[in-house]
């Protein structure tokens, strides 16, 4: 198992039952980045994949 399935299945565990926004999601990943930001470039990379993920454009 991969630290990122660990990671996930927790998230998921923790806080599984809230709805939340994007805007919130968004929130988050930038407070993470200015608290690590040796992980800027995999968050930016994340967030744009998840922007571009129904994109037709985009295949």
């Amino acid at each position: 198992m991969y630290f990122t399935d660990r990671g996930i299945e927790e998230l998921d565990k923790r806080r599984g039952d809230e709805e939340v926004t994007l805007a919130w999601v968004a929130e988050r990943l930038q407070e993470f980045t200015d608290s690590h930001p040796e992980f800027e470039t995999a968050v930016e990379r994340f967030a744009t994949w998840l922007a571009r993920l129904d994109d037709p454009d985009d295949e």
